[in-house]
Formats: structure tokens, C-alpha cells, sequence
């Protein structure tokens, strides 16, 4: 049977992967513009977490390839080590040590013994987590509690600003979680992560939205007051709901000002059973901190009338197919796959249940707040309405 030869990547082939990779492509468009199967990409991305590697450098004084050439060259010719490294400018020493070490004048090959070099070379230096045992556990137990890297960093800044020990970067965390071959933080770590995903993808990386159809009567996002489009005052939110196995939902409002949480447990998606759960939400909030909602176009919100007429909150609905006019909301739907995993049952999690999710969301800092916490954010809000 004839063994089919599998051709590798080359270097230039390997620049273009990562490009394509850092600009958001997936494995599978990477693969076609390569003619091969999208196992192949993932094969040379995964090892590496999805971060794209350093370019490697060579030190000025080692030997470069066209010395190893010239090498070998020279060896062909049978010329001694001493002439060898005269034409070269190098020390005898270096010309004999190379050759010994790359198989000896029988098997010296100039590329190989290159190759050998860049594997030789390769010792990385350990990073801060690695060192330091008991940074390494504050980092973990944080990240047990969902926290995000950046998060985690910024924390460590404010909490010990005057020593350096305790900083480390959001990118090295994320490095020491997806490069296991570190092995410096667990593999199970990355489960607390929003994404839960084994490789880093790129940040250009997108989904695509959805139109739920029309509902009579709506008012688009256009006519929404310009108070709540700079969030400049509190009282607008945004909401959607998030669905799991066996039909079930969950509510899902997120104030746009203080990106304050709150979790609503719906008994189906049909819109009666959907506005009779907000109307009652809405009622455990003062009237000066919730003036407004905004929906996507899912037709559990086609009864919005009766939410205004019971709550006197204006309903705005977004443009087809622009999930980006409910950013903070669909941020937060991501956050909550942490907790409720997709294709999960989400009928068995009681109202307490959301409650203690949305305030362990609502008590973790937020670089949009300046790493402030959604909750001081929003109880200073509430102490300036009474």
C-alpha cells in the first residue's frame, strides 16, 4: 500500500494562518484558503492556546544558516576545521563545536543542525505565576469566582498598589491558562471563563444577529430620549430573554448607566407570561431608576402596551438584525453562559437561584466603570433618589 505524503506548512504559510486567525477567520475559512480540512488549522493553533506565538530572533552571535552552509561546504571539500573557521571569522572552537555536536564530518547537515539550534535555543522564561505559588492561588480563587482576567489585574493594582509582586497582566493569566504546556494554572480553570473555550479567538471574531419578526405598534430605538442613549442618567434598560432545553427561559435586564443585573424567571416565552413577569420585576424599583426598556424584536415582548399601561415605562424596540443596540444586554447574556450553559434545562433554577447570579455579576468589577462594581454604582443611585 503506497503511504500518501502529507506536506507540512510552511514559514510564510504559517504567517498567513496566524494572520487569517488574529483577523477573526475560522477554521474552516482558514482551511479552505489552504486546500486543507479545518483539523489540520487547529492542529497548529491548538497546541499554542490560539495565541499567536513570538517571532522567533536569532543572537547575534550565534551562526546563522548561511554559515552552516558555507559549514558544509567547507566540509565537502574536506577542508579542516581551522580554514574553515578562517573564512568564516569565527573561532576554531565554534566551527569544532558545531560540527560535533550536528552528527560530526559523516552526517553534518547544514539545515538540520539550524533547525537543531532554534530547538536548543528555545527556554522560556517562567512567568510571575509560575514563581510565585501564592499568586498564583489568589489568581485561581478569583477566577473560580468568575472574575475575568483584566479584572483580576486591575484588582491586584488597587488592592496592592505599591508592590509589584502582586501585579501581573490579564495577558499572562490568559497565556498560563491556554498554553498548558506552561503548566502554571489548571486545565479545569478555563471552565470559569465567559467562553469556556480551549484556544483564544481573535476579538474580531463576530456572530451574527436575528430578526424575530414585527410587532404591531412597536416604537424603534430612534425615538428613545438622548438621555438614555449617552447613558448619561439612570433608569434605562435594555432586555432579552435567554433559552434553554425543554422550552425554558430566562428574563434578562441590564440598566445601561450602572450595567446593573437583574434575572427574571419566566414560566414560558409566550408574551403574557413574559410582560406579567416584568410588570412584577418593575415593581420592586423605585420609579426614577427604571424609565425605559429596550427589546430586541422577539414577539415574547409583542404585549409592550400592557407593560406601559401597567408600568407607565416606555418600550423601544431595536432595528432588525443590530443586536449592537443592546450591547450591554447581549454582554451580558454572554456572562450568564457561565451559569446557564446552552442546551441546559433552565426551568430548574428557582428565582433565589437568579438572584444570588445576578449579584455575584453585579459585585464584580467593570472596566467600563473604571472597575468599579455595578451594585456601588447602583446603590448610589438609589440613595440619591430617596
Amino acid at each position: 500500500m503506497v503511504q500518501r505524503y502529507r506536506r507540512g506548512f510552511t514559514a510564510a504559510e504559517r504567517t498567513e494562518m496566524w494572520d487569517r486567525w488574529q483577523r477573526g477567520e475560522s477554521l474552516r475559512a482558514i482551511g479552505r484558503a489552504f486546500g486543507k480540512p479545518s483539523s489540520s488549522i487547529y492542529f497548529q493553533i491548538s497546541p499554542l492556546g490560539g495565541i499567536r506565538p513570538a517571532p522567533r530572533r536569532r543572537s547575534r552571535l550565534a551562526l546563522t544558516l548561511s554559515e552552516r552552509e558555507e559549514i558544509s561546504r567547507g566540509i565537502v571539500a574536506q577542508r579542516s576545521i581551522r580554514s574553515i573557521s578562517t573564512l568564516l571569522g569565527r573561532s576554531p572552537s565554534t566551527v569544532s563545536r558545531e560540527v560535533r555536536r550536528n552528527g560530526g564530518y559523516s552526517q553534518y547537515r547544514a539545515a538540520l543542525a539550524d533547525e537543531r539550534a532554534w530547538d536548543r535555543a528555545r527556554r522560556p522564561k517562567q512567568c510571575k505565576l509560575a514563581m510565585l505559588p501564592w499568586l498564583r492561588r489568589a489568581v485561581s480563587k478569583k477566577l473560580r469566582l468568575n472574575w475575568f482576567p483584566e479584572q483580576i489585574a486591575d484588582w491586584l493594582k488597587r488592592v496592592h498598589p505599591g508592590d509589584e509582586a502582586y501585579h501581573v497582566s490579564h495577558e499572562t493569566i490568559y497565556r498560563s491558562l491556554f498554553v498548558q504546556a506552561r503548566g502554571v494554572l489548571k486545565k479545569e480553570l478555563q471552565q470559569y471563563l465567559r467562553s469556556k473555550r480551549t484556544i483564544r479567538r481573535s476579538k474580531h471574531a463576530t456572530q451574527k444577529g436575528s430578526d424575530h419578526g414585527q410587532i404591531k405598534d412597536m416604537i424603534s430605538i430612534r425615538e428613545r430620549p438622548a438621555s438614555a442613549e449617552d447613558r448619561a442618567v439612570p433608569g434605562h434598560w435594555e432586555g432579552d430573554l435567554i433559552s434553554g432545553s425543554e422550552n425554558s427561559h430566562i428574563a434578562t435586564l441590564v440598566e445601561r448607566h450602572t450595567r446593573y443585573v437583574m434575572l427574571v424567571k419566566v414560566t414560558s416565552k409566550d408574551t403574557q407570561t413574559v410582560v406579567a413577569a416584568l410588570i412584577k420585576q418593575s415593581k420592586k424599583l423605585p420609579a426614577e431608576l427604571y424609565k425605559s426598556l429596550t427589546w430586541d424584536r422577539g414577539k415574547e415582548l409583542a404585549a409592550h402596551q400592557q407593560f406601559t399601561l401597567a408600568t407607565d415605562i416606555d418600550v423601544y424596540f431595536c432595528d432588525p438584525q443590530s443586536p449592537w443596540q443592546r450591547g450591554s444586554n447581549e454582554n451580558t447574556n454572554g456572562l450568564l453562559r457561565q451559569y446557564f450553559p446552552k442546551g441546559t434545562d433552565l426551568s430548574v433554577h428557582s428565582q433565589a437561584e437568579l438572584d444570588r447570579v445576578a449579584r455575584q455579576l453585579n459585585e464584580r468589577p467593570r472596566k467600563t466603570l473604571g472597575f468599579e462594581t455595578p451594585a456601588e454604582r447602583f446603590n448610589a443611585c438609589v440613595a440619591s433618589t430617596g
